[in-house]
């Protein structure tokens, strides 16, 4: 517990530390909260960074060129040991992961990763997974959103989301900043409640019926899932089968989720990263990619907010530009044509 705690200080101060860094102490910052060997795994285009170093000059720095005044802002954040694996007890994983979830919000100034600054003020989704070893951050699960970003720029690069645009709020009773220790007993009934969610419900889907994998069961009828810019929110159970649930299983039928990278809880709240999280044959139509036959694995971050027996929010992220490059369509091409109409 008090582990858990000072990981929690330690990924703060971080994060405190970039956001009042000037561009010539980003490096110092890094290497002072993070290994020597960090790798740092992030959103298409970026990829996979190693070293403090290779973290400030691949994304760090050109964000804050893109965004100078960029402030943070965290809706969740939450740390615990991880119990991962399909047929894993803690013993087998054990590892110690902090993570958060909110907006980073700044001046749209200069152009980032070719989306065309507007000067406008934006509001950009960013999920952060840290992995502690020895006092220090081992290893990043990051994504930004960037197809939100495009919307705010004022470019669709997918068809309209069949869900709601733009909404990613912090949780309905404003307790997600879990800097406090949580209740022991709670924490531990949290993860056994997801785990059976993901490998007893999620993973029993029989490629036919919705209802077979249970989720009524575990999705309060009001509850609020918060998907990624292209797919959409979702404002009931109803709206979450309808307009996200049934679209991916006809595109998806037969997705698992993997041994995911990590999985953890504290007190009702319960997070994971999977780089990928979940594999997949893509044989049926997705927003208006056809299907491809091809092999599909899907970057993601997930928080869930339980109530009882029952998850009332969701936080969702894909990396929606990976997931279409499997498709063999670049989205950044897309927004080139764009730009040029």
């Amino acid at each position: 517990m008090l582990l858990n705690q000072d990981n929690k200080k330690h990924v703060w101060a971080f994060w405190e530390s970039l956001e009042a860094a000037g561009p010539d102490q980003f490096a110092a910052v890094a290497e002072r909260f993070m290994s020597a060997d960090v790798t740092w795994h992030g959103h298409a285009p970026v990829g996979d960074l190693s070293s403090p170093n290779g973290f400030v000059d691949g994304f760090w720095q050109p964000l804050m060129a893109s965004f100078p005044d960029l402030t943070r802002e965290t809706h969740i954040f939450m740390g615990g040991q991880s119990n991962g694996r399909v047929d894993g007890d803690i013993s087998k994983d054990g590892r110690m992961w902090v993570s958060g979830t909110g907006y980073l919000n700044g001046t749209f100034a200069a152009d980032y990763e070719t989306i065309p600054a507007t000067g406008k003020q934006v509001r950009i989704r960013w999920g952060e997974f840290c992995e502690m070893e020895g006092g220090k951050i081992k290893r990043v699960y990051f994504l930004l959103d960037l197809i939100d970003l495009m919307q705010q720029a004022g470019f669709n690069v997918l068809p309209p989301a069949k869900g709601k645009d733009h909404i990613y709020p912090a949780p309905a009773a404003n307790d997600g900043l879990l800097h406090d220790v949580q209740d022991v007993n709670t924490t531990r009934y949290s993860l056994d409640h997801i785990r059976a969610f993901i490998f007893d419900g999620l993973n029993a889907f029989d490629q036919d019926e919705l209802e077979s994998m249970g989720m009524a069961d575990y999705f309060h009828p009001d509850v609020k899932w918060y998907g990624p810019g292209g797919i959409g929110g979702c404002l009931s159970f109803k709206e979450f089968e309808d307009l996200h649930q049934a679209p991916w299983l006809v595109a998806y039928p037969d997705r698992q989720v993997q041994d995911l990278d990590a999985l953890f809880a504290e007190g009702a709240y319960t997070a994971a990263p999977g780089f990928p999280g979940v594999l997949a044959t893509h044989t049926g139509p997705y927003l208006d990619a056809p299907a491809t036959g091809n092999k599909i694995g899907f970057n993601g971050l997930d928080w869930w907010k339980r109530e009882g027996e029952q998850y009332i929010e969701n936080w969702v992220f894909v990396d929606m530009i990976h997931l279409f490059r499997q498709f063999g369509v670049d989205l950044f091409e897309r927004l080139e044509k764009q730009k040029k109409n």
